[in-house]
């Protein structure tokens, strides 16, 4: 059963590639619900442990950069407050959130 999760980074190398990281993230990550919303942050649902998404994301970052997931409480009992667009929040709480 899929989670949901936030994970963020920072690639500090100079010549790091984002798209390499997004793509894994988008692609063999999340379940196909994710929201980049923020430069270096998403929140996605995944069907991978904390460890197994930090473990698939190892070949694409060095001893500088620095990253961090969590699993996101979901369902009616979340607490959760942002600014986001309404669109981004609806998507959020239907798709990943679930509610």
């Amino acid at each position: 059963m899929s989670k949901p999760y936030i994970l963020t980074y920072d690639l500090n190398t100079p010549g790091q590639d984002y798209d390499k990281l997004r793509k894994v993230i988008e692609d063999e990550i999340s379940t196909g619900a994710w929201c980049h919303c923020w430069d270096s942050t998403y929140v996605f649902r995944s069907v991978l442990s904390a460890w197994q998404i930090m473990h698939k994301l190892e070949n694409y970052v060095d001893d500088s950069d620095r990253l961090f997931v969590s699993e996101i409480p979901s369902g009616m009992s979340s607490n959760y407050s942002g600014w986001l667009t309404d669109e981004e929040w609806e998507y959020i709480k239907k798709n990943i959130l679930d509610f």
